[in-house]
């Protein structure tokens, strides 16, 4: 049997590693665990991480999916077999044990992965499958009821439905004149490409995952058909990592840089498909290294326009040049294709079953605390649901921490954030961002959001028992036992803040 290679042997001890120091110690078989109990919505990879830490850590779970039990895993549920991560998977650790054999895995190992999870940490017994959550609600006592009393009530609620949901189809003019194949982009499983002209209508994620079933399947010719512009960058550890470094999450003076590096370094002679107008940090990057491959080699071209309809043997498409905003003036022809493939991705899953009063301007989302918090119910956290734009990763270890966070909010009284702190915490980060071309929670980088959660800390001296836990998963006993010595002083019984049902 072959060996490992040395750097794919090293990634597999850091794994080890990292899964030995960080993972929680999953329950025992039919283990009856303590308050608070929490209410996850969705069983895809933000829900079962984050139920798996709350397990881990002793706090009872009900996660509630809407789909069946083929619908574990979330949107890599529902993707081709073909789709895998453009990101490299060191950034994509969901959770500590998460075991990867690959750099770049494909999407049925992502799915292997969250079900092992989930199966580890016993969430099959607390998982209800067909199960559509239409409302949430609070009982006299302040807990939450899901639905309706008969599925228990809660302390908490994490939210954890994604960005993702239902594959958009949109009908354009003359498409059913069409001669050839029309498909959404998550739709092409037993599908190919093979020696015909692709037509791919759109230029974001959803793209990549299109791009990535022409090249296995063999096209003879691939057109990008974008309507906006968008940038590029390559598929590479060290680049977006060196991205995600930009603490201020917005453009800077400094942002020409990366720009300039970008457009010598990684665009080179394909300058002109660099965007003009728009920064690197205002929008989630198409990450990306195939399409200028495919674009030297004469496989593909990339055309900025707008789509105008379908023609018999193509689409109508107006080429606008280099600067000249969506809709603006340009040349209008057919390009023409055997297959068109809808790269224009999935509608965003509705949070219309949280309060209303969370949706209240001027702070409904994304403009939570800390993006995920409504400021009226620290109890409920929206766990990779208000994301719009970043630079980063919505599978890292940030969902581990975002949960942690909800369950100190919880058990600890006096590092609640009260409502109006949260809100004062918004008003901040927007005057700090009031420059940027985006709105404060538009756009954020990675290292932004590690900047949040150390403020949120090092702000409220109460909460510095609880950084070891909150950040890295360790030492929830020492807090736990300060938080009770403290409800024994402020009370003078010692009584228990939470109790078993």
């Amino acid at each position: 049997m072959m060996g490992l290679h040395p750097i794919q042997f090293l990634y597999s001890i850091l794994q080890w590693i990292l899964d030995t120091l960080l993972s929680p110690t999953p329950p025992p078989p039919n283990a009856h665990l303590s308050r608070p109990r929490i209410a996850i919505i969705g069983a895809g990879l933000t829900g079962v991480s984050s139920a798996s830490h709350c397990v881990g850590h002793g706090f009872d779970v009900t996660i509630f999916e809407a789909g069946d039990e083929k619908s574990l895993g979330g949107i890599w549920s529902k993707v081709n077999n073909t789709s895998g991560l453009q990101i490299h998977s060191i950034m994509y650790r969901f959770h500590p044990s998460v075991r990867w054999s690959a750099g770049y895995p494909d999407r049925q190992q992502i799915v292997s992965q969250i079900t092992q999870l989930w199966k580890r940490y016993g969430l099959q017994e607390r998982t209800k499958f067909n199960t559509r959550v239409t409302s949430v609600t609070q009982d006299k006592q302040g807990r939450w009821i899901i639905n309706d009393p008969s599925n228990g009530r809660f302390d908490g609620v994490m939210a954890a439905v994604g960005s993702c949901g239902d594959p958009k189809m949109p009908q354009m003019p003359g498409q059913e004149d069409f001669k050839g194949e029309v498909y959404h982009s998550s739709r092409l499983d037993g599908k190919t490409a093979q020696g015909k002209k692709v037509l791919i209508i759109g230029g974001g994620a959803s793209a990549v995952e299109a791009l990535e079933f022409v090249v296995h399947t063999g096209a003879k010719l691939t057109s990008v058909l974008a309507r906006s512009e968008k940038w590029i960058i390559p598929r590479n550890v060290f680049v977006d990592t060196l991205l995600a470094f930009n603490i201020f999450g917005q453009e800077t003076i400094f942002s020409w840089i990366p720009e300039s590096l970008l457009r010598i370094f990684f665009y080179r002679d394909l300058d002109d498909l660099a965007p003009q107008s728009e920064g690197l940090f205002t929008e989630t990057p198409m990450v990306n290294s195939d399409i200028f491959h495919q674009i030297r080699a004469g496989k593909a071209e990339w055309l900025r326009g707008d789509i105008l309809g379908f023609t018999e043997t193509g689409i109508r498409f107006n080429h606008r040049s280099k600067g000249v905003p969506k809709g603006g003036p340009g040349r209008e022809s057919v390009v023409e294709g055997d297959m068109v493939i809808m790269a224009t991705g999935f509608s965003r899953p509705s949070l219309a079953f949280l309060p209303d009063d969370v949706f209240k301007e001027p702070y409904a989302p994304p403009n939570w605390y800390l993006q995920v918090f409504p400021p009226e119910h620290m109890s409920i956290c929206a766990n990779n649901c208000t994301y719009v734009n970043a630079i980063g990763t919505v599978g890292n270890y940030h969902i581990g921490i975002y949960t942690r966070l909800l369950l100190m909010f919880l058990v600890d009284p006096l590092a609640r954030p009260q409502e109006k702190w949260m809100k004062r915490w918004i008003d901040m980060t927007k005057t700090i961002k009031s420059c940027a071309p985006t709105g404060a929670f538009d756009f954020f980088t990675y290292s932004e959001l590690m900047y949040w959660f150390v403020f949120c800390i090092v702000i409220n001296p109460f909460r510095w028992k609880w950084a070891p836990f909150v950040l890295s998963g360790v030492g929830s006993a020492l807090p736990m036992r300060v938080v009770k010595r403290e409800d024994s002083i402020r009370n003078g019984l010692g009584s228990k803040r939470y109790r078993h049902e």
